[in-house]
Parts: structure tokens; C-alpha cells; sequence
């Protein structure tokens, strides 16, 4: 799977399907953030293009606090990779 990273000069990464975003990005290969890796901080709020499963009962929760109204903004720590994907940080001014 192929990781891009729009509007920034970090090249894309190639990962396995259903390899975890947060063992694999880094401040060095990434502009996404995170915190506590886990899903409940939100630092790693990103907007994300592409085919993914839809977040899980718990992520949802959070995202409805978060980022109430937009489908497109996930924790990249819960996603589930299964193809390619184009990653946004998200703003809270979008």
C-alpha cells in the first residue's frame, strides 16, 4: 500500500495491508503526529482520501467530539490500511 502526503515534500512510503500507521510513521517520514498511539488523545487527526474500513464504534466517539460533521477526518493510529491512501493534517479551520 502506498502512503502519500499531499501538500508536503515528504515522500510517499510503501506499506504490507493492514500494517498500523502508527508503527510506521515517524516525525522523520511523516507530518502526521501522535500522542498516545491508542485513539483517545486525537493528536494524530489527519484527513484521509482513499478506500479504508469505516473507524470503529470508539474511534467514531471520538471523531464526533473532535471533528463533528466530517467523514473524512480519522485517527491515523486506528486505521486499518487495505489500499492506497492520501493523508492531510487535518485544521480545524476545514
Amino acid at each position: 500500500m502506498i502512503i502519500n502526503f499531499a501538500n508536503t515534500n515528504y515522500q510517499p512510503i510503501v506499506l504490507e495491508k493492514h500494517s498500523p500507521l502508527a508503527e510506521h510513521l515517524t516525525v522523520q517520514n511523516s507530518p502526521v503526529l501522535f500522542g498516545c498511539r491508542t485513539g483517545i488523545c486525537g493528536t494524530c487527526l489527519v484527513v484521509i482520501k482513499g478506500d479504508i474500513p469505516l473507524p470503529s464504534d470508539e474511534e467514531k466517539e471520538l471523531l464526533e467530539v473532535i471533528a463533528p460533521n466530517n467523514e473524512s477526518v480519522r485517527l491515523a493510529c486506528q486505521v486499518d490500511l487495505t489500499n492506497d491512501i492520501e493523508i492531510t493534517r487535518y485544521m480545524e479551520d476545514e
